[in-house]
């Protein structure tokens, strides 16, 4: 089994994702339009270019996404992250200091106990994030 983190964007699903790939060496695998399935003819010109769907993998993960329509608006995450481990401190730094840019810091990136270095942002896509390079921890 697998656990899968779905995201809804407010029209920006494509921009995020080519982003997200970019910056995590992720691979978009799927970006398929509300146009591009059946049952959608009628929807609006506009709707019918949004993102039915995406998928985005990293490693061994996965994100997948949609843009929001006017039958299902777009509603700010709140109380969820998707947390992100990085394998050095630098790349955590990176990550999170692209991921930054153009959002808000809710926590800057700092050494915790569990942590090389952690740090809390929303993205400028919506995006809540938790970035991480985590320190070893005792078994037990």
């Amino acid at each position: 089994m697998k656990l899968t983190t779905y995201l809804n964007f407010d029209g920006n699903t494509r921009e995020a994702f080519e982003f997200y790939a970019g910056l995590l060496g992720g691979k978009v695998v799927a970006m398929m339009t509300y146009g591009d399935t059946p049952g959608c003819e009628n929807m609006a010109e506009a709707d019918r270019n949004k993102i039915m769907h995406a998928r985005l993998e990293i490693g061994g993960d996965a994100l997948m996404a949609t843009d929001s329509t006017p039958d299902y608006p777009y509603h700010k995450i709140r109380c969820a992250y998707v947390v992100f481990d990085a394998d050095s401190s630098e790349d955590a730094e990176r990550i999170f200091a692209a991921l930054s840019a153009g959002g808000a810091v809710e926590m800057p990136m700092q050494e915790t106990f569990w942590a090389h270095r952690y740090g809390i942002t929303v993205d400028r896509f919506g995006v809540p994030w938790m970035i991480n390079h985590a320190k070893p921890m005792p078994a037990g």
